[in-house]
């Protein structure tokens, strides 16, 4: 389907999504729901099925092109990742791609919100606030602080939205993903990385996707770094404890593998070793703090159980 063809082009405000995995994909279910146009721009043509939602194949590296895709948008939702969880992976694709979408973005006159981590935080030994250093150095985190430093430096409208690690539908490949919620779902002994007993930053998608189009909508909060109104911390135990809850099976026997373990099996297999290189979150209390975002988005995080429930609702059709 191409630009031209989508239904009703003088009707609802348009918004562009580029990505479609987890984040991506929610924000563009909840604009359509809420009667938005949504242009998704994936390299597969994948997204969402839904009347106002328009899947677009388009790569972000072409500037022609998305001059053309951004024309008309209220707002750009830069969803997409790097290819592998590799620091190499990040710096060869990301800074590239974000100064490409910016660009694009700046002449339509758009503004670009990007989901954000709290990997450039610099003291996560304290509880981060949006004031708190994001000064963090090298591998994954320095790439996150460059990153939000060259949107602070663009010529076009930004908002970060940080979130702390996902859960929810459509969330696989997370720490609270299907290396918990399945073995939780199959009654299997649950292994965690550094502390089961450790309180960890985690935030519901459905929540970051609607805290990225509330902030897209109101100008008075662009060209800031924002927290996703997220739960208070809790630990790995509590989290696996709310999913076996939700789905009404027995609580997961766990074990965690200690970081010295974790940082020596990265000596051979380098997922591992990217893996070890986040250790720190998991080892000693990660806590993000969403009270000031909350007060200014007017939002508030969804119940564990609530959230716990949809996301063993999703897994659960993932069955059939």
């Amino acid at each position: 389907m191409s630009p031209s063809d989508f239904p009703d082009t003088t009707g609802p405000a348009l918004f562009v999504v580029t990505g479609a995995g987890p984040v991506g994909w929610t924000v563009a279910e909840q604009l359509a729901t809420a009667g938005h146009r949504v242009r998704v721009l994936t390299r597969s043509g994948s997204g969402p099925s839904h009347p106002y939602v328009e899947r677009i194949t388009a790569d972000v590296s072409d500037p022609a092109r998305l001059g053309q895709l951004f024309q008309g948008a209220k707002a750009v939702f830069h969803c997409i990742h790097g290819s592998q969880y590799t620091a190499r992976a990040w710096a060869a694709e990301l800074p590239g791609a974000e100064q490409t979408v910016l660009a694009a973005a700046a002449e339509a006159g758009a503004v670009v919100v990007f989901p954000e981590s709290l990997y450039s935080y610099s003291e996560p030994e304290r509880p981060m606030t949006e004031t708190g250093p994001r000064e963090a150095r090298g591998g994954k985190r320095g790439i996150r602080t460059a990153l939000l430093k060259a949107r602070a430096a663009s010529a076009a409208n930004t908002l970060s939205m940080v979130a702390g690690d996902f859960f929810g539908p459509r969330v696989r490949t997370s720490h609270a993903g299907e290396r918990m919620v399945r073995p939780v779902l199959a009654g299997r002994k649950l292994w965690v990385v550094g502390s089961a007993d450790q309180p960890h930053a985690f935030t519901y998608v459905p929540d970051l996707a609607a805290a990225m189009i509330h902030a897209a909508q109101a100008p008075q909060l662009w060209n800031q770094v924002w927290h996703t109104p997220s739960l208070p911390a809790v630990t790995q135990r509590q989290l696996a404890t709310a999913f076996a809850e939700a789905a009404g099976v027995a609580k997961p026997k766990m074990a965690a593998l200690p970081g010295w373990a974790l940082r020596s099996f990265g000596l051979f297999a380098p997922d591992l070793r990217e893996v070890a290189e986040m250790l720190y979150q998991f080892e000693k209390p990660f806590v993000m703090d969403s009270a000031a975002s909350e007060a200014a988005l007017g939002l508030q995080p969804t119940p564990l159980s609530e959230a716990a429930a949809a996301t063993v609702a999703w897994w659960g059709d993932q069955k059939r």
